[in-house]
């Protein structure tokens, strides 16, 4: 029998099988997926086979392939991944121009490791009622950056219900998970999409901030039909430790696109001839603060800070 998993627990995995009943199942047998060194072989949004056995116990047997998953750096110290969520349809990346402030590196980051594990973005730029008019006008350029290179935006504030609407259309029929630095406002977002399930959020949060060995713990909320929200712990930043430096230029996707006219094929976009980004970067037809990101990225090769701004 197949069904979804929507809570995992590290040890235990809640799983809703195809006639709508949710199972508690162990795992049997093993499951090291290709290319992924990771220290839990089964995530919340995984697709899998169920055996459910005469005594009531329940096993997951089988996962079917991922379309996309997103990872943080295991809490050990071993070089292995944490797979906290799979088969995500978006990710809202909540941002803010103050109180506090997101840095653009931060974004960049995030959206350059979400593009290399095929997880789609949507920046949502929060709190605009709060903003001074200079504050808005920073928040209308960064939209028409992400914009141009083809990041839809959104901008909402729970306050005066801007965007609130279409957030929530968007997350219908879908499963989204809400990323973000501390403070800028993913609970008040959840509470206003669905204040049904807030509360059950809120008190998952908590614990997680009191670091009662939470940390592998996620789960998928439903708050419309067939319409989910997945509550993790540490998604800060997408794991990107395992990128290589060569890879980095492909997940700019204007970058990318760019790249094809460079006159090296392995060119680093960074002192080479002919190199195609930096003409655009010097034209104008890249903006100055995603090749500062690009060049943190590429010189920032100590694991530990792949793992992203807090």
């Amino acid at each position: 029998m197949q069904g979804v998993v929507v809570k995992s627990s590290g040890s235990a995995y809640g799983v809703r099988l195809s006639d709508g009943r949710i199972v508690e199942c162990r795992v049997k047998g093993n499951f090291r997926l290709k290319g992924i060194r990771s220290t839990n072989p089964v995530a919340v949004g995984d697709y899998v086979v169920v055996t459910l056995r005469e005594d009531g116990t329940a096993y997951i047997v089988d996962i079917l392939e991922r379309k996309n998953y997103i990872v943080r750096k295991a809490s050990n110290l071993s070089k292995q991944s944490h797979i906290l969520a799979a088969n995500l349809d978006q990710c809202f990346l909540v941002v803010t121009i103050n109180h506090p402030v997101t840095s653009t590196t931060f974004i960049d980051r995030f959206l350059a490791s979400a593009e290399a594990y095929r997880v789609p973005v949507v920046p949502v730029f929060n709190k605009t009622d709060i903003y001074t008019p200079e504050e808005l006008a920073e928040l209308d350029y960064l939209i028409a950056l992400y914009e141009s290179i083809g990041y839809k935006c959104l901008r909402t504030s729970v306050e005066s219900g801007e965007g609130i609407e279409e957030l929530k259309a968007m997350m219908r029929g879908k499963v989204s998970l809400l990323a973000g630095n501390s403070g800028v406002g993913k609970s008040s977002l959840v509470n206003a999409v669905a204040p049904q399930i807030a509360v059950r959020i809120g008190e998952i949060s908590r614990i997680h901030d009191k670091g009662m060995h939470t940390t592998t713990y996620s789960e998928m909320f439903e708050f419309m039909p067939d319409s989910y929200i997945v509550d993790t712990p540490g998604v800060k930043g997408f794991g990107t430790f395992d990128m290589e430096a060569e890879e980095i230029a492909h997940y700019f996707v204007e970058f990318f696109e760019l790249s094809s006219g460079c006159k090296y094929g392995n060119c680093t976009h960074t002192h080479e001839p002919g190199c195609a980004v930096l003409a655009a970067l010097e034209e104008g037809r890249i903006a100055p603060s995603r090749y500062q990101s690009y060049l943190s990225m590429l010189d920032d090769k100590e694991e530990g800070k792949y793992r992203n701004s807090e």
